[in-house]
Parts: C-alpha cells; sequence; structure tokens
C-alpha cells in the first residue's frame, strides 16, 4: 500500500507540474493556422523558446464600457524570464504617483530635480542636453524611458521612487509576483537599497523639496532559485561554465505587466486597490510618451535612422521600420540576455479596432548568456512580428456587435522642428 501512495503521489506530482503552463484552444488556433514560418518554428519548440503569449480580445456594448477576455498560449508564472526594460513602466507609474502625494510641496512631474552621490557608487545628475531647458525631470526620465527605453531614465526613477517604496506599493497594489531589487549599473544588492538624495527646484534655482538618501531594510523572499543557461560571461568578460542566477534579480511575471498596461489604459476595468494613483494629465502624458516615435519628439532629438517608429514596438517592428498611418500603440518591450518581451495596447483608428498583447520569447541556442550572441535578428524580433501582425489580421476580419469608440486614445503628438540644427542622438544606453 506504502509503494501505490508514493507512486500515485508521483503521478499526482507530474500532472501538477506538467499543468501549469497554460493554453487557450482559441489563442491556439489563430497561432497555429498561420504558416509564418519563425512563428511556426517558435510555438513547435515552445520550451526551449521559453515563449509565452497573453491575447486580450476587448469588446465594447452600446455605451462603449470595454470588457476584457484573456487569452494563453504556454503562460506559466513558475517560467522565469528576465523582465528587463519592461520594469520601466511600473517605476514611471509610481514615480508619477509618488509626485502627487508631493504636489503640496509644490513638485509635479516637470519641476526640475537635481540628483546628488551619497555614496562612491553613485552618480548625480544635475544637467541634461537633452532636455529644452538642460535640466533633469520626472517627466523627461519618463519620456527617454518610453521613447527609446533609455537605461538612465530608469536608474532614476528608481533613486527617486526607492527601492522599499516600489515593492511596498506594487505588493499592495496586489503584484505580489513582481519585484524590483536592482538598477541598471552594476551594483551589488547591498549598493541597490541605497538610493540618492535630491533637490526639486523652482525655475529660480529655490529648494522647494528635498528627498533625503534612504536606504532599504525590508528583506526579500528568494525561495525558488532561478538559473539560466549552461555557460555566462562575467563583468571581467571571463567565461564561467555554469549557469547564470537571475534568483535575486528583477522579476516581472507577465500576467502582472499585462495588468499593469490595461490599469493604465483602461483604469475602470482593474479594482481600485490594484489602480495607480494618476490624474487625468497624468493619463494624458502617459497615452503621448508610450505611443509617440522617437521621429516626433523634439527634446530628445533622437536620430530617426538609428530610433525608427517602429524601434520599440515589437510586434509592428519590420523590415521598413515604418508603422501603419492609422495604428498606434501603446506599450512597453525590453531586450536583455536573449530575452524579448512587449505589452501593448493596439489601437487602429480607420478600422475601429482594438487589442492587447503581451509575449516573451528566448532566443539563445547556444546557451551562453552574456556573450551577445543572441538571435535577436534572426528568430526574436522576426517572431514578435509575426505574432503581432497574425493577432492584428485575426482581428481585422473578428466581428464585434459594437464598434469601438477610440477617441480617448487620440493624441496630438509633437512635430519635428525643420529649422531645428542640434545634432541628433545616436546612442542611448539602453
Amino acid at each position: 500500500m506504502k509503494s501505490i501512495f508514493l507512486f500515485c503521489l508521483i503521478i499526482w506530482t507530474s500532472v501538477l507540474c506538467n499543468a501549469q503552463a497554460k493554453t487557450d484552444s482559441l489563442l491556439h488556433d489563430i497561432l497555429t493556422s498561420d504558416e509564418r514560418s519563425v512563428l511556426q518554428d517558435v510555438l513547435h519548440n515552445k520550451d526551449s523558446f521559453r515563449v509565452q503569449i497573453i491575447y486580450t480580445q476587448i469588446n465594447r456594448d452600446r455605451h462603449n464600457k470595454p470588457s476584457f477576455q484573456h487569452f494563453f498560449f504556454n503562460f506559466d508564472t513558475n517560467l522565469y524570464f528576465n523582465p528587463a526594460s519592461t520594469v520601466k513602466l511600473p517605476l514611471a507609474l509610481l514615480s508619477l504617483e509618488k509626485l502627487n502625494q508631493l504636489a503640496l510641496h509644490g513638485v509635479d512631474k516637470y519641476t526640475s530635480v537635481q540628483i546628488d552621490s551619497n555614496y562612491f557608487w553613485q552618480t548625480t545628475d544635475h544637467t541634461d542636453t537633452t532636455a529644452q531647458n538642460r535640466l533633469p525631470s520626472i517627466a523627461h526620465y519618463i519620456r527617454k524611458a518610453f521613447l527609446v527605453s533609455d537605461n538612465d531614465a530608469y536608474n532614476r526613477m528608481y533613486q527617486f521612487a526607492g527601492q522599499q517604496e516600489i515593492n511596498r506599493n506594487l505588493r499592495a497594489k496586489g503584484y505580489h509576483g513582481t519585484r524590483i531589487t536592482r538598477q541598471f549599473l552594476g551594483l551589488t544588492p547591498e549598493q541597490n537599497r541605497h538610493t540618492n538624495s535630491m533637490r526639486f527646484l523652482k525655475d529660480d534655482g529655490t529648494v522647494v523639496y528635498y528627498q533625503q538618501p534612504v536606504f532599504n531594510p525590508d528583506t526579500f523572499r528568494f525561495d525558488k532559485v532561478i538559473k539560466i543557461g549552461k555557460a555566462h560571461y562575467n563583468r571581467d568578460d571571463s567565461l564561467i561554465l555554469e549557469p547564470i542566477d537571475f534568483t535575486r534579480v528583477n522579476n516581472l511575471p507577465l500576467d502582472e505587466l499585462q495588468q499593469m498596461l490595461q490599469s493604465v489604459m483602461f483604469p475602470e476595468s482593474v479594482p481600485e486597490t490594484q489602480r495607480f494613483n494618476l490624474s487625468k494629465r497624468d493619463y494624458r502624458f502617459l497615452y503621448q510618451y508610450l505611443s509617440q516615435y522617437p521621429s516626433e519628439t523634439n527634446y530628445p532629438k533622437y536620430d530617426s535612422a538609428e530610433y525608427y517608429d517602429s524601434y520599440v514596438k515589437f510586434f509592428f517592428r519590420e523590415g521598413s521600420h515604418h508603422m501603419p498611418q492609422n495604428v498606434r500603440v501603446f506599450n512597453k518591450v525590453g531586450w536583455a540576455y536573449g530575452f524579448l518581451i512587449d505589452a501593448s495596447y493596439v489601437a487602429d483608428f480607420q478600422n475601429n479596432i482594438e487589442f492587447m498583447l503581451a509575449a516573451t520569447v528566448y532566443v539563445n541556442s547556444d546557451g551562453i548568456l552574456n556573450d551577445d550572441q543572441y538571435e535577436y535578428e534572426t528568430q526574436g524580433w522576426p517572431f514578435m512580428y509575426e505574432l503581432g501582425q497574425t493577432v492584428y489580421h485575426y482581428e481585422l476580419a473578428r466581428t464585434r456587435k459594437y464598434k469601438p469608440n477610440l477617441k480617448q486614445f487620440r493624441m496630438r503628438y509633437e512635430h519635428r522642428d525643420s529649422k531645428d540644427t542640434r545634432p541628433t542622438i545616436k546612442n542611448v544606453d539602453n
């Protein structure tokens, strides 16, 4: 009897483990009906590519109120992917939320800020030549984080929001799987617990608010060991013949990333406790820079050949680098260690369709990390594009009882000044 019990326990445990990945028949059928080669190769080898997809149908009622239905392919909260730059989305939202709490001090997202250094590993930020007034601000950091996924902008938002507040606030909103523990500076876990002091200034240079340097004493639980690959290069460019350890780094599950974006685009669709405390102006600001192109932006003035319109629009990133005129994508992407991630809300104003799509894929066939030998060009970005186009064309053909009114997402975008002779920015750390 004991051996039978143990056998049954092993079988049941195996069933539970294999049942963790969720795939819905509708999304499976949509994806497998398309014969695009890279898409099918990834789908047929979903485990080695560590692919996860969430497709969200949006249907409106006669009053234009949206409802949401999520469909999954190989979705597994236990299947780790490195979130890379997608963590810039929650940092931007938390930064705006914190600024609203500081409004009584006369501080807003456009207030100039001076970031100081309190330890030898920290750096100052007192000027910003890419800003119109040549001074840093939280608004400008968010612009850069969304337009081209600037890493310094992320680090500065991390320093403003603070490690303790970031993680406590995300847990309070129900994002229990999300953990943001490090800046993109190669710091130790202990150094990442410290954040810089900073001063917010009036136009005349008067300090209106001073934020002290902060240390996070909270402990993190790292119950699950996460190791990926068969070898990696360390910071000294030495090959280490063992997997890279992601146990203590940033984590942002795909469903929580999707919900964060949904909470921005459709705040009333999520529980009030899960929303970010943002003003109407904050939402308009976010909608603009989640969807604006680098070529439309004057400050910063990015080189349009390097940072083309579809540069951070993976589901529409194809050879010509142009976006369809009738489509805007409100999204955040990330790429690092062979992982590509995109979470998008897509609005087609000509055909009156909308949907959400989030996906991640891992393209690192040699199993070596930090060698810069990832198949982004041949597999990663082509997969994301083919996935996006497959779902987009399905949506174009899908029957809706009521056409959506998308006017709330029509933004007034900037236009490049043809008389501006400033040199363009050709190289960004992202």
